[in-house]
């Protein structure tokens, strides 16, 4: 995502990605609320995800958010990314991977609980994709700030 401007079609996924995440916080918070027995179930659930069916997610997701963070920690590297607009750089990088995630959510939950639970949709995309993407990009940018400065100190 580091080279040039995004797509249309990046942008509109990107878009799309965080207007479903804030329609299904909101359907989730309006449908069951803020209560103790929520918040249980809640962790309860997402706990449960891990020893379930579609576990191959808990792989899937997180090696794509790796493809993703891979060129834009290298890119913020070198320096070409800089700092700022962070936050947007994984938004467009990890787009794709989001809903992907959450369609995959949607399955288990119908398929599992027979019941679907918006906020636990969301959660499991952030906990899987936005994160390890986050934590990747980390990794890669000191990785390559670390390759590249010993390969400026080898050239005279």
């Amino acid at each position: 995502m580091s080279a040039g401007a995004p797509s249309h079609a990046a942008v509109a996924m990107t878009w799309l990605a965080l207007v479903l995440a804030a329609a299904l916080l909101t359907i989730g918070a309006y449908t069951y609320g803020f209560s103790l027995q929520v918040h249980q179930r809640f962790w309860t659930d997402i706990a449960d995800r891990i020893h379930g069916p579609m576990t191959f997610r808990f792989f899937l997701q997180p090696t794509m958010a790796l493809i993703a963070a891979i060129p834009d920690g290298i890119s913020n590297a070198r320096g070409d990314g800089g700092t700022r607009g962070g936050v947007r750089q994984a938004l467009l990088a990890t787009a794709r991977t989001v809903l992907l995630g959450l369609s995959m959510d949607v399955i288990y939950q119908y398929k599992v609980l027979d019941r679907f639970y918006p906020a636990e949709a969301v959660m499991m995309a952030v906990l899987l994709a936005l994160i390890p993407y986050f934590v990747f990009r980390w990794i890669t940018q000191v990785l390559a700030r670390w390759w590249l400065a010993r390969r400026e100190h080898r050239t005279p």
